[in-house]
C-alpha cells in the first residue's frame, strides 16, 4: 500500500475538527485510511488524495458527512468501567434520591452516548431499584453527533458480541429478547430512554437541567480550548448540585473553572458555585452540515 500524502491526511483531519471539534494528532493520522475503507469502497476511491479532490466537487458535502461519520470513535459497551457503575449505585444515586425526593424527578444525560450501551446500562440500574424510584419521573437522554449512531441507539438491537461485553447471563436473559436481528433490549427499558443528535460544541436546547451527566471518554479527543468550551456547555445544562462523571483518567482539574471535585466522591465532579469565565475566546461554531442540522 502506498504511503498517503501528509497534506491530504491533514485536510481530512481538519474536516473532522471543523465538524466535530475532535482532533487527530500526528500520532493518530495512521488510522484515517483504515477508518475510511468503507467510504473508499462505496465511492470507488483509491486513496486519501483522490478523496480530497472529490470533497471539493458538487455533492462533496454529503461525502464529507460520510467521512466524518467513519472517523468518529464509537467504542462503548455495557457497564463500561464497572467500578464507576458500582459508585453510581452505591453513592451517587442514593444522594440524588435524597436531593430530589421533593420533586421526585431525576434527569440524566449521556453526552456522546455512541450506540447507547451506557444509557441503557443506567436504565437497567434504575430498573433494578424499582422500589426506590417508584412514582418518580425518570428522564434519560442520550446524545451523539452522529445521526447514524443515534438511530442505532434508538433501535436497541445489539449483536451477540455486544451483549457479551459487560453483561452477565442473568442480565442478558432478563433485559433482552433474542430475535433474527440480534438481541433486542426490553421494551420497558427502551421507554425509559430517548436519543437525539447533538453537537457538544453547541448548547443543548431542551431537556435540562440535568442531575447527572455522563460524558465519558469523549473529552480526550478535544484540544484544551475546545475541551473547555465543552465543559461550559455541560455546565449550562446541569443543576447546581448535579454530578458529572468522566472517563477513567479524565479530569476537570486544571482544565476548566466550570467544575470542581465532588466532596467524598473520588473522580466525580460538580458544577462550580460561580459560572465559568465566559470571556475566554471560544472556537467558532461548526458549520452547518448533514452532521449538525
Amino acid at each position: 500500500m502506498t504511503e498517503e500524502n501528509p497534506a491530504s491526511l491533514q485536510i481530512v483531519a481538519d474536516l473532522l475538527r471543523a465538524r466535530t471539534g475532535q482532533q487527530l494528532g500526528a500520532g493518530r493520522m495512521w488510522r484515517i485510511s483504515g477508518a475510511l475503507a468503507g467510504v473508499f469502497r462505496r465511492h470507488d476511491i483509491s486513496n486519501v488524495e483522490q478523496l480530497v479532490c472529490l470533497l471539493t466537487q458538487p455533492g462533496g458535502d454529503q461525502l464529507a458527512g460520510e467521512v466524518v461519520e467513519a472517523l468518529l470513535n464509537n467504542e462503548t459497551y455495557f457497564f463500561r468501567d464497572k467500578g464507576l457503575f458500582d459508585l453510581l449505585e452505591r453513592d451517587i444515586l442514593p444522594r440524588l434520591h435524597e436531593k430530589r425526593r421533593g420533586q421526585r424527578t431525576l434527569r440524566i444525560w449521556s453526552a456522546g452516548c455512541s450506540s447507547g450501551q451506557e444509557l441503557y446500562s443506567v436504565a437497567m440500574l434504575l430498573a433494578s431499584q424499582r422500589e426506590r424510584w417508584d412514582g418518580w419521573k425518570l428522564e434519560l437522554l442520550g446524545t451523539d453527533i452522529s445521526p447514524r449512531i443515534v438511530e442505532t441507539a434508538r433501535a436497541g438491537t445489539f449483536s451477540q458480541f455486544e451483549v457479551q461485553r459487560g453483561l452477565t447471563v442473568t442480565q442478558m436473559l432478563g433485559c433482552f429478547e433474542q430475535n433474527e436481528r440480534g438481541w433486542q433490549i426490553d421494551e420497558s427499558l427502551r421507554r425509559m430512554v430517548s436519543f437525539r443528535q447533538h453537537n457538544l460544541l453547541e448548547p443543548l436546547a431542551t431537556g435540562g437541567p440535568f442531575d447527572l451527566v455522563l460524558c465519558r471518554n469523549v473529552l480526550l479527543y478535544f484540544d484544551p480550548a475546545v475541551r473547555q468550551q465543552v465543559f461550559e456547555r455541560l455546565f449550562e445544562a446541569m443543576a447546581h448540585d448535579a454530578y458529572l462523571l468522566l472517563g477513567v483518567g479524565e479530569t476537570t482539574v486544571g482544565q476548566t473553572q466550570a467544575f470542581t471535585p465532588a466532596s467524598g466522591l473520588p473522580g466525580i465532579f460538580q458544577p462550580a458555585l460561580t459560572a465559568p469565565d465566559s470571556s475566554i475566546a471560544e472556537m467558532p461554531a461548526p458549520g452547518r452540515s448533514m452532521l449538525n442540522r
